[in-house]
C-alpha cells in the first residue's frame, strides 16, 4: 500500500507541475501579446527616391502652433529617410523635392527655404528679407495615418 500512495502522490506531484509549467506558458503569452499591442509600431514620416537621379528634400507643416519647413535631406536613388520621427500628429504635410538640374516636385503652398545647408524656418513670410527662398511645396494627405511613406518617382 506504501508504494501504491507514493505513486499515487508523485503522478499528482507531476500533474501539479505541468499544470504550473503550462499556467506560467499562457502568461508569458499574454504578456508578450499585451507589450505587443501596446509598443509603438515603427511610425513616422519618410521620404523615399524612387527617382533615377540624386534628389534632396524639403519638408513643410504645422505642429498645432505654427507653421515651419525644414531641410534639406539629400537621397541617392532608391534611398528612403525619416523627416519626422514618431507616430505623426497631422494629417497633412507638405514637401518640395528637386534632383537640382532637370526636375522639381512641386505644388501649390509656399515655404522659405534655406539656400544652402541645413535649415529650420519657423516664418513662412518674407523669405527674400530674411535671406532665404521661396518654394511651392506639394500637399501629402497621410489620412490621420500614425506613419507614412511618400515616395519620390518621375511618374509624380
Amino acid at each position: 500500500m506504501q508504494k501504491s500512495v507514493q505513486a499515487w502522490d508523485r503522478h499528482r506531484l507531476d500533474k501539479c507541475r505541468g499544470a504550473g509549467e503550462i499556467g506560467a506558458m499562457r502568461f508569458v503569452l499574454a504578456i508578450v501579446v499585451l507589450l505587443a499591442a501596446a509598443a509603438p509600431a515603427d511610425a513616422g514620416f519618410s521620404v523615399c527616391n524612387k527617382s533615377q537621379q540624386p534628389i534632396i528634400v524639403s519638408l513643410g507643416r504645422f505642429n498645432g502652433h505654427y507653421w515651419s519647413s525644414q531641410g534639406w535631406w539629400s537621397l541617392a536613388p532608391s534611398r528612403c529617410s525619416e523627416l519626422v520621427s514618431g507616430r505623426l500628429k497631422s494629417r497633412y504635410y507638405y514637401l518640395y523635392a528637386t534632383d537640382g538640374a532637370f526636375s522639381s516636385w512641386e505644388g501649390s503652398t509656399e515655404f522659405c527655404v534655406g539656400l544652402i545647408g541645413n535649415f529650420t524656418d519657423v516664418v513662412r513670410g518674407n523669405c527674400a528679407k530674411r535671406g532665404l527662398d521661396r518654394r511651392r511645396f506639394f500637399q501629402v494627405d497621410t489620412g490621420n495615418q500614425v506613419d507614412w511613406t511618400q515616395n519620390i518617382s518621375n511618374q509624380n
